[in-house]
C-alpha cells in the first residue's frame, strides 16, 4: 500500500508520524493539492476532519479531493469513476452508440464513487445510521425530517450540519463566513457530500434555497483536484436558461472562487461575442452559458468542451419550458461521457425526468420539501384582491404609497407594452422596466439600479420571475395574473428569501377565473386568507383537475407565440422510443427562436425561447387524454400559434 501511495509525485504520500493520532489512523498528504487528510486502514475510510481518540466509529467523511490510497487514480481520476467497473461502462458506451439513432443524444456520465460495498467513502448511507457530520446530536434521518429532505439512491452520505465539517479549504470557508452564512442550507448540506464523492445528482428545491452554491462549491473542489490546463478549455460547465441568471452565477463564482484563483466567464446572447471570446481565449476554469450562445460559439469552433468533467444544468425545468432541449443535447454531445453531471430544478415533471434519465448515470435524487405538491413560501404574506381592470392602477398606487420609502418592489405584468406603460406612469415612485425587448445593456443597467436601491420599483415581465436573486425585495405585486400557477409561486418567491419575510399582492379578475381553484390550494397550503369572491370565481370558473403550470395554447395575455406541440421533444434528433418531433423544437433548432433586434443573430439567447414574455403554452402533459371530453369523445387538440399560421398559409394556397 505504501508503494502505491508514493509511486507518483501526484499521488498521496504518508505524512510525518504524528504520535497524537489515535490508532489505527494515519496522516496522508495529497500529492496534487498538498492537503492533509486522514486514513483508517482498518475501515478504509478517509476524512479531512482530524479524528479524535474517542472515534471508535469514524466520523462521516467524504471522498479525498485527489487520488485515494485504495486505488492510485490515473489522469482520468478527477471524473470520480471506479476503474474496477470499467468493463460495465464500456458495455454501456457500446449500447449508447448502437442506439444513438433511436434516441435524442444518448450521453451517459461515468462517475461511480470510488467505493466498495463494505466501505463507503462519504460516511454512513441513507439509512440514517450515525449522527450528522459536524457533531450534531441529530441522526441523519432526524436532520432530514427536520429540514424536509428526502433522498433516493445507493449509499447516500449523511448531510453536513456545519461548514467546518465539510473539510473545505480555509480560503473557501473564509469567503463563506464573510458572506454572512452560519450553516449550509438544507440543499447544500445534503448535496455537498454527494457531489464531493463525484456522483451524479438530481436536486429538486424551490428557488432561493441556495442551489447555486450547492453545485459551485463542489465544482471548485473538482477543479482543485483535476487542475487541467484552462487554455485547453473549461473543466466546469454550467448551463442556465437566462442571461440574468447566468450573470448571477458568474458573480457568485467570482465572489467565492477568486481567493482560490478559479477563473469564470459567462457566455450569453444579446451582447457582442468578441469580449466573451477573448475571455475564453485567455483560459478559463468555469464557463456559465445560456444554450443558444454556447451553441453559436461551438459552431464557430472557438471553444472546446473536451476537458469538461463537471456539468451542471441549473433551472433544468425552465430550460425545457423554454424549448432549449435540442440545444442542451447538442451541447452535451460535445462533453466527454466520463464526467460528473448535476441537475438542479424547482419542479420534477416528466420532461425533466426523461432528460435526467438520458444524461445522468445512477444519480442520487435529493428533494427539499414535497415535490408532488406546489407550495408557496410560508414566510410570504399573500393578499389576493379581486378587481376590475379599471380599478387596478388606482389600487397599485395605494399599495406603493403605503410602503416605507426606499422599499424594493417588483411589479409583474403579462405584456411588454403594459410593462413600459406602468414604468412611465410610476416614474414618480422611481420605477423602471425590464423585459425581453430591452437590450442587454439596458437590462444590466436597470438591474444594477434596482439592486443598489436607486430605482426601488422594478416593473417586469416573467423575465424576472425566476433566477433573479435580490436579497432584500420587500413586496411583489402581480398586476396581471400569470398564465400558470407555477409562475405565480415563482413570482412571489422573489421576496421572503434567505429567511426574510415578504409581502405579495395579487390582482385577480374574471379573466383569471380558470386559475382560481389552483390559487386557493396555494393559499390554503400556506395558511393565507382569501377573499370570498375568489371562491365564487372558482365555483364558476373551473380550474380543478388541471395539471400544474397549465396554460391555454392560445398564448395567454399577449396573443402568444404558441409553444411546444404535444408531439414530443427532440427537434431533428427525435425522441426516445421513436416519438415524433415537435414543430416548436425543430423550428427552434433551424432558426433559433423568434429572436429580435437585440440578439445579434443568436438563437434568441436572452433566455426566453419563443419570447417567454408572450405567454407560451407551458403545458406539462403529453397525454392524448387531455383532449378527451367528459363524455369520452376525443376532441381535436388546440393548435399552437405556429400551427395555426401554417394551417392558414396552406388554406390560402389552396384558395389561390
Amino acid at each position: 500500500m505504501a508503494s502505491t501511495a508514493t509511486a507518483s509525485s501526484t499521488g498521496p504520500r504518508y505524512a510525518p508520524p504524528d504520535p497524537t493520532l489515535p490508532k489505527p489512523w494515519k496522516g496522508l498528504v495529497d500529492g496534487k493539492t498538498g492537503y492533509l487528510y486522514f486514513w483508517n486502514p482498518v475501515t478504509n475510510v478517509t476524512q479531512y476532519e482530524r479524528p479524535t481518540s474517542g472515534d471508535s466509529v469514524p466520523k462521516p467523511t467524504f471522498t479525498p479531493l485527489s487520488s485515494s490510497v485504495q486505488v492510485q487514480q490515473s489522469s482520468e481520476g478527477c471524473h470520480g469513476y471506479n476503474p474496477s467497473k470499467e468493463n460495465d461502462r464500456d458495455e454501456k458506451d457500446s449500447e449508447a452508440i448502437s442506439s444513438q439513432n433511436a434516441r435524442s443524444g444518448p450521453v451517459h456520465s461515468h462517475n461511480k464513487p470510488n467505493v466498495t460495498s463494505s466501505s463507503v467513502i462519504g460516511g454512513p448511507s441513507a439509512k440514517g445510521q450515525g449522527t450528522v457530520a459536524g457533531g450534531s446530536n441529530l441522526s441523519g434521518d432526524a436532520y432530514r425530517r427536520q429540514h424536509e429532505i428526502t433522498v433516493t439512491g445507493d449509499e447516500v452520505p449523511l448531510p453536513f450540519s456545519s461548514f467546518e465539517s465539510t473539510g473545505l479549504p480555509s480560503e473557501i470557508l473564509r469567503e463563506v463566513h464573510n458572506a454572512g452564512f452560519s450553516a449550509p442550507t438544507p440543499i447544500q448540506a445534503q448535496s455537498w457530500p454527494i457531489a464531493l464523492q463525484g456522483r451524479d445528482i438530481v436536486a429538486i428545491a424551490k428557488t432561493g434555497s441556495g442551489k447555486t452554491l450547492g453545485y459551485l462549491i463542489p465544482g471548485f473542489m473538482h477543479i482543485k483536484r483535476c487542475r487541467k490546463d484552462p487554455q485547453m478549455g473549461p473543466t466546469v460547465l454550467v448551463l442556465s436558461p437566462t442571461r440574468e441568471l447566468a450573470t448571477q452565477i458568474q458573480d457568485e463564482a467570482h465572489k467565492f472562487g477568486n481567493s482560490s484563483r478559479i477563473s469564470c466567464t459567462c457566455l450569453y446572447g444579446g451582447a457582442p461575442k468578441g469580449p466573451q471570446l477573448r475571455e475564453v481565449e485567455k483560459g478559463i476554469d468555469i464557463v456559465v452559458a445560456t444554450p443558444g450562445r454556447l451553441n453559436d460559439i461551438l459552431e464557430m469552433r472557438k471553444i472546446s468542451l473536451q476537458q469538461v468533467s463537471y456539468l451542471v444544468l441549473d433551472e433544468a425545468d425552465r430550460m425545457l419550458d423554454m424549448g432549449f432541449e435540442p440545444q442542451i443535447r447538442k451541447i452535451v454531445k460535445e462533453v466527454p461521457t466520463r464526467r460528473q453531471t448535476l441537475m438542479y430544478t424547482a419542479t420534477w415533471p416528466k420532461e425533466v425526468r426523461k432528460i435526467a434519465a438520458d444524461l445522468l448515470v445512477n444519480p442520487i435524487q435529493v428533494n427539499i420539501g414535497n415535490i408532488d405538491e406546489l407550495v408557496a413560501n410560508k414566510s410570504i404574506t399573500q393578499h389576493v384582491e379581486v378587481l376590475s381592470p379599471m380599478a387596478k392602477h388606482k389600487r397599485l398606487e395605494q399599495i406603493l404609497r403605503s410602503q416605507e420609502p426606499g422599499s424594493k418592489i417588483i411589479i409583474f405584468c403579462s405584456t411588454k407594452r403594459m410593462c413600459d406603460q406602468l414604468a412611465r406612469n410610476l416614474s414618480r415612485f422611481g420605477a423602471a422596466a425590464i423585459h425581453g425587448d430591452k437590450s442587454q445593456a439596458d437590462r444590466d443597467y436597470v438591474l444594477s439600479q434596482f439592486r443598489s436601491g436607486r430605482t426601488p420599483v422594478l416593473v417586469a415581465t416573467d423575465v424576472a420571475a425566476r433566477g433573479l436573486d435580490v436579497k432584500d425585495i420587500r413586496v411583489v405585486i402581480n398586476y396581471d395574473f400569470p398564465t400558470g400557477i407555477e409562475d405565480y409561486v415563482h413570482r412571489i418567491g422573489r421576496t421572503g428569501r434567505a429567511g426574510a419575510t415578504g409581502l405579495a399582492f395579487t390582482f385577480f379578475g374574471d379573466q383569471d377565473s380558470k386559475h382560481a381553484s389552483d390559487l386557493i390550494k396555494i393559499l390554503e397550503g400556506a395558511n393565507q386568507k382569501m377573499p370570498a369572491e375568489l371562491h365564487e370565481l372558482a365555483s364558476r370558473g373551473g380550474g380543478m383537475g388541471r395539471p400544474r403550470g397549465w396554460a391555454p395554447s392560445s398564448g395567454g395575455h399577449d396573443g402568444g407565440c404558441g409553444g411546444r406541440t404535444d408531439s414530443g421533444y427532440g427537434g431533428r434528433e427525435g425522441g426516445r422510443g421513436g416519438r415524433g418531433t415537435s414543430t416548436f423544437s425543430s423550428w427552434h433548432e433551424r432558426g433559433g427562436g423568434l429572436g429580435n433586434g437585440n440578439e445579434s443573430g443568436d438563437r434568441n439567447d436572452f433566455g426566453f425561447h419563443g419570447s417567454y414574455d408572450k405567454g407560451r403554452n407551458r403545458s406539462r402533459s403529453r397525454s392524448p387524454d387531455r383532449f378527451a371530453s367528459a363524455s369520452g369523445r376525443e376532441q381535436s387538440p388546440v393548435l399552437s400559434f405556429h400551427e395555426m399560421m401554417m394551417k392558414r398559409d396552406r388554406s390560402s394556397a389552396g384558395d389561390h
